[in-house]
């Protein structure tokens, strides 16, 4: 079992969004990567009494990973995720891996979609995908989205992100049936191996540092203490919010697996170094949040804070990379380029001082 589905991936701007409805006022029988005629037709095998009526769909605009899609017959709502049209790398975009964690999660106090079906037939639309139910809720994707919020409220919202990190990772895999989602032994090397296959498959141009940076990385790997599910990606975009501002759900699972937790700690804590809100905590006040929640010592987090910059350093190139190929569907892919460099210097910087 891999320790995640492969590279490719990337911060995910395509949601299950707040506003599901939009562009849904018509039917649109030929979407990028879906055929609602043949989407009914197989829901109709699979699970009798489902669709109502005649499918409507939107692309939730934006996304730059797995494609996520709106999708209605008037009476019911869900959101459809199938893997990106081209450049997928080898393991990358595990549909099933992503529907088992979330519905593995359900009966949990982690918060995550309702599953409703897996296909795994690549002839129905072209790859697998998998059919969750809607719920409603807001993605905050940029920093002018807490704009309105207040400095406590901020505050409150960082404090539980990582408060649900902790209890992610204090859940037992075998009792949720996960035990065998991944091997948290040997997990590390396994990460920095496998995010430099990708980087090699997805390159097409100079990255100066990008090698001594994974090379420092490996010279330094240090052994998993306890294995905990992960979900590779938790962010503050990674998660619906309802009007009063809690949690409704955890998205985007596609990087899931069992491993390092402080690995999994590791990139939230970059992702909320980027939260530019008054209120929001810093990433050593976090640390201590975290590590006071799940009684887990955090010593070494330099290493994991560098792996993490190399990961989703690695994760951008592969979007630049399908950019210039002009295997991309939305918008927004021409400045993401720009994002690698600075962060090969800063797993540098932090690499450097482990």
């Amino acid at each position: 079992m891999p320790d995640r589905p492969g590279g490719g991936a990337v911060p995910d701007r395509a949601r299950n969004r707040s506003t599901p409805d939009r562009g849904l006022g018509v039917r649109v029988p030929e979407l990028p990567g879906l055929d609602l005629e043949r989407l009914a037709a197989y829901l109709d095998r699979a699970l009798p009494g489902l669709v109502a009526g005649a499918l409507r769909g939107a692309l939730l605009t934006g996304g730059r990973s797995n494609l996520t899609y709106a999708v209605t017959d008037g009476h019911s709502r869900w959101v459809l995720r199938r893997p990106p049209l081209g450049h997928v790398l080898a393991t990358a975009h595990d549909m099933g891996r992503e529907y088992r964690v979330m519905a593995a999660l359900a009966p949990t106090p982690v918060p995550v979609p309702p599953m409703v079906h897996h296909c795994p037939d690549p002839a129905v639309l072209g790859a697998p995908f998998y059919l969750m139910g809607y719920v409603p809720g807001r993605v905050h994707r940029e920093p002018a989205d807490l704009a309105a919020w207040s400095p406590p409220q901020v505050r409150a919202l960082a404090l539980a992100l990582v408060d649900l990190l902790a209890g992610l990772h204090t859940i037992d895999p075998a009792e949720v049936g996960l035990a065998d989602f991944g091997r948290p032994d040997g997990f590390n090397a396994r990460q920095v191996r496998r995010w430099k296959r990708q980087l090699d498959a997805s390159r097409s141009r100079d990255l100066p540092g990008i090698d001594e940076l994974h090379d420092r990385l490996t010279a330094a790997v240090p052994a998993v203490v306890a294995g905990a599910v992960l979900h590779g990606d938790f962010r503050l975009d990674n998660v619906l919010l309802g009007d009063d501002r809690t949690v409704r759900a955890v998205l985007d699972w596609e990087m899931s697996t069992l491993g390092d937790p402080l690995a999994d700690l590791a990139l939230s804590l970059l992702y909320a170094s980027r939260v530019d809100a008054p209120g929001q905590p810093g990433t050593g006040e976090l640390a201590a949040r975290y590590a006071q929640r799940t009684g887990r010592p955090i010593d070494g987090l330099d290493w994991y804070l560098a792996f993490a910059a190399f990961k989703l350093a690695v994760i951008l190139e592969g979007v630049h990379y399908r950019y210039v190929c002009g295997q991309t569907v939305g918008d927004g892919f021409d400045t993401v380029g720009a994002r690698v460099p600075p962060l090969i210097a800063e797993g540098l910087a932090m690499i450097r001082r482990e």
